[in-house]
């Protein structure tokens, strides 16, 4: 389906030559909307750093840029974070002056701490106001923070403050989830008792739901700190920092059992997302931004956190889930309450939306004329969840993608450069700053539609990060050496004819099947499209004949009452008449559930571990470990892979 709507009016093009005609003049201008304490020296720096740095020799401090800047600039009434629990029944709002009283004085108390420029501080924090204040007042103090998603288990929170080694730890006493409390502070003393390197300290915030009991000389109590510095009225200046130091530390799993901690620097991550808001998202300065995410992801540093505010939007920080709290009408809700132009969320929270409301009917209880468009990221976007959105919010349904790795999208349709043709399937295009291209294994472009490595061409644009937390080797070991000249994104798709990228896979999940290598995100587009599915997971099970044999696993919608056996038969034959004999598709187990992180990933890989019968670690994020047994139970009962022998 191609949508045309302002097609012709788009300046998408231009812009993108713009960039590529003059890359430093380009990035040079849009940081000029931002305040520098020294200007740069270089706009790139090639020499610098792995593969070279932005705006180096310049000072700033993003702090400044997200919250002073505006009050400073007279709009210090607005709003800038709203706090929505359904979980709570709690709601808050900030001004960016009340924001800057509440990031002050605590930015008073870690001072207080002992916490100076350069210093690492953890956040282990759920979705409420107190993490970004805790962001913000790490940058104001020119410190380097790393959030750990809350509830984290304690030997994963060990290795990551073993890897930052973190001065002071802020913390809160719980997070809750609509069916359970998650006690943080026991899971924070235990990671503390593994760790190798101890924190000095620990700033706690206590939420009535559940107290704690502070440990004498390691605890400090957050709100009694931080309100004796707001009846002080202390000030904290700005510390500035080169644009090249370090924002912040972001980990993301690694293949062995150390985590992989992504840099974020200070200035060249200001200007990318500040000039995405407008570009893509089509934001503007006192409008609401909504990214329905967690401020433990990429997507709530960048957009929850500092994008919305460095542009002088207000974001929105909700503590809640798209159904349960108490129904999938939540979103909506929330939509109309506060305003919302713009959602952002991952496509598996729409999923769950459909499966609970598949028609929709809870929609129109609400008023959405504020709402102008939906972002979908972190998983391939499946053509059935964006027509079901098209349909049901009437607004344009933009699929992009990016990387905890990049910080803001590579690819995506910039509503604010005017919406390009949408092709189901595609993220649309590179966005200005990234030179993409596909290339097959050793390293040649091929063809468009062929589908093969998709790759960036050196250098990474602003906001990317430069290397990886201490660990430089490391960093080109996992993405550079592969392919010289290049950053690779471990992604899989192709390219058409007119420059719009297809990402149909991890590299990891292209499987081999008797010598053909097939995308198992095209098989997942078209076992979507059943009427009766709500989502569904394809891995490549190993096979002595084939090499590897496709699986699928679905979810029904909720209320279908035919068969499931029915239901994987007409499975088996759409797969069969869209992909051909080929894909040797005669796998289609119907699950309860699929195993998910918290962020909404599903775990394919760990899925095809237990299906081959091989060792396999719990994962770190995962939502609910019981369901990974409830996959393992349905292989043994339908007789499928090395699990039905076990």
């Amino acid at each position: 389906m191609t949508n045309t709507a302002n097609a012709g009016a788009s300046r998408y093009h231009a812009v993108y030559d713009e960039w590529k005609q003059d890359p430093e003049g380009f990035w040079a201008r849009q940081a000029e909307a931002l305040d520098w304490f020294k200007p740069w020296d270089k706009v790139f720096d090639a020499e610098a750093g792995v593969y070279g740095r932005w705006f180096a020799g310049a000072e700033c401090n993003t702090c400044h840029n997200a919250v002073d800047r505006h009050v400073e600039a007279g709009r210090g009434d607005q709003k800038a974070i709203i706090y929505d629990s359904p979980i709570t029944g709690k709601k808050r709002e900030f001004t960016y002056a009340e924001t800057l009283r509440e990031v002050e004085a605590l930015a008073a108390v870690l001072r207080d701490l002992g916490v100076e420029k350069g210093d690492r501080v953890l956040i282990y924090m759920p979705m409420i106001p107190e993490a970004v204040f805790a962001m913000l007042a790490v940058a104001r103090l020119g410190a380097v923070h790393s959030v750990v998603f809350g509830g984290f288990a304690a030997h994963e929170l060990a290795t990551r403050i073993d890897d930052c080694q973190p001065k002071v730890v802020v913390a809160a006493s719980c997070g809750i989830e609509p069916s359970r409390q998650v006690p943080y502070k026991p899971l924070l003393d235990a990671a503390i008792a593994q760790a190798k390197i101890k924190p000095e300290h620990c700033l706690v915030l206590e939420r009535e739901e559940h107290p704690y009991d502070l440990e004498p000389g390691r605890d400090t109590d957050y709100a009694a700190a931080v309100w004796a510095h707001m009846e002080a009225g202390t000030k904290v200046p700005c510390v500035a920092v080169a644009a090249t130091d370090p924002l912040y530390i972001l980990y993301t799993s690694g293949t062995t059992g150390q985590p992989k901690g992504v840099v974020r620097d200070n200035g060249g991550h200001m200007v990318a997302l500040r000039f995405s808001m407008e570009a893509l998202y089509d934001i503007r300065p006192g409008e609401i931004f909504w990214a329905a995410s967690d401020v433990g992801w990429v997507v709530g540093h960048s957009y929850i956190a500092y994008a919305p505010l460095i542009l002088g939007a207000t974001t929105i920080v909700f503590e809640g889930k798209p159904v349960g709290t108490p129904d999938a009408g939540t979103f909506w809700r929330v939509i109309q309450e506060h305003g919302v132009s713009s959602l952002f969320t991952a496509p598996t929270a729409f999923r769950a939306i459909k499966k609970e409301d598949p028609t929709g009917s809870l929609i129109p209880d609400y008023d959405m004329s504020s709402l102008r468009s939906l972002f979908l990221a972190g998983e391939r976007a499946d053509p059935d969840t964006i027509r079901w959105a098209q349909e049901k919010l009437k607004v344009p349904v933009i699929d992009h993608w990016w990387q905890t790795e990049t910080g803001w999208a590579i690819a995506g349709n910039p509503l604010g450069l005017g919406e390009l043709p949408v092709k189901i399937g595609s993220p649309t295009v590179a966005m200005p700053g990234y030179d993409v291209q596909v290339i097959d294994d050793a390293g040649h472009p091929v063809p468009a539609g062929t589908l093969g490595n998709i790759v960036v061409k050196l250098p990474l644009p602003p906001s990317c990060l430069p290397t990886l937390w201490n660990a430089d080797e490391r960093f080109r070991a996992a993405y550079l050496d592969e392919f010289p000249g290049y950053y690779k994104t471990s992604d899989a798709g192709y390219m058409d004819d007119e420059g719009y990228l297809f990402i149909m896979a991890r590299t990891d999940d292209i499987i081999n099947v008797a010598g053909h290598r097939l995308s198992t995100g095209a098989m997942e587009e078209v076992i979507a499209g059943h009427p009766d599915v709500a989502e569904c997971a394809v891995i490549g099970i190993a096979d002595q004949l084939k090499g590897q044999l496709p699986a699928g696993f679905m979810v029904l919608n909720s209320g279908v009452s035919r068969p499931a056996e029915e239901i994987e038969r007409e499975v088996v034959k759409l797969v069969r008449d869209e992909i051909g004999p080929v894909a040797a598709f005669k796998i289609a187990l119907t699950v309860a559930r699929l195993p998910k992180t918290r962020s909404g990933k599903i775990l394919r890989g760990t899925m095809q571990k237990i299906a081959d019968g091989e060792d396999w670690k719990m994962p770190a994020t995962i939502d609910d470990p019981a369901i990974l047994d409830e996959i393992g139970a349905v292989l043994k009962e339908r007789g499928v892979g090395q699990a039905a022998a076990a």
